[in-house]
């Protein structure tokens, strides 16, 4: 299974349009800190890619990458950030006339239809609260804190055969031990941290920061970490002191589990 980060930002992506800090200055000369809003594309041999997370920047992030078309795509919760490029999803699909599977629990596409109510024209809304089979691998959602953000889902992979397995947890803060269960040995850990030390209050908070997203990743013993979901308080160009088998996410990375 092969992973593409389309994205790592935040819910505004780098750079923020009314700032003019260091590293929204820097994302708009050299770019090493521009971030578009979280996405990854998924391929596996024999089965149609799977985008997880279709956010405001999907057309930008299906030219980078010269995707014409997607059929298929996970949702982790219906955030603007993660399922505003649904419309130009569905419009596109319009234009081909075909119709693509999203999948989500249901309770994230009740909500995707109370906002867009007409994209189940071309999307057919599909329930993964059971999970779902994806190849020789399993797919599993759920629910986790989103803090002051309400809820999020996280995604865990298992290949069925030999035991492989990756989570994706792009949106969440204080786990309950329930919820970091499905994070325990996994071979490659996705997880978001928008700040490198965030100073504000926990209650108004809705994501960890890097600090506790490396105790996090320590606690539950991940094998590898990304780090995703960053907001323009992390930059590139320095340096986190970061475990040898933990990085920052970067758009374009690709990983292969």
């Amino acid at each position: 299974m092969q992973i593409t980060f389309l994205g790592n930002g935040d819910s505004l992506g780098t750079p923020r349009v009314y700032c003019d800090c260091a590293v929204c200055s820097e994302a708009r000369t050299t770019g090493a800190n521009r971030r578009l809003r979280c996405s990854v594309w998924i391929e596996l041999e024999g089965e149609k890619p799977l985008l997880l997370d279709c956010g405001p920047d999907w057309r930008g992030q299906m030219e980078r990458i010269g995707i014409r078309a997607v059929d298929q795509a996970l949702i982790t919760h219906a955030h603007f950030d993660h399922i505003g490029g649904l419309t130009e999803w569905a419009d596109a699909c319009r234009w081909r006339e075909v119709t693509a599977d999203l999948y989500a629990p249901m309770e994230v596409l009740e909500e995707i239809s109370q906002r867009f109510p007409w994209v189940s024209s071309r999307l057919q809304l599909k329930s993964n609260d059971e999970g779902m089979n994806y190849g020789d691998w399993r797919i599993d959602p759920w629910k986790v804190n989103h803090g002051k953000n309400g809820f999020s889902y996280a995604y865990r992979f298992e290949h069925v055969l030999d035991g492989r397995t990756w989570a994706y947890c792009s949106d969440s803060i204080q786990l309950t031990e329930e919820q970091k269960a499905p994070l325990y040995g996994v071979n490659l850990l996705v997880l978001g941290t928008s700040f490198a030390e965030e100073p504000y209050p926990m209650e108004t908070r809705s994501v960890y920061d890097l600090k506790e997203g490396i105790r996090l990743a320590e606690e539950v013993r991940a094998e590898n970490v990304l780090f995703t979901h960053l907001s323009h308080d992390i930059d590139v160009r320095r340096d986190y002191g970061l475990p040898a088998h933990m990085r920052l996410a970067q758009a374009g990375m690709k990983i292969t589990v």
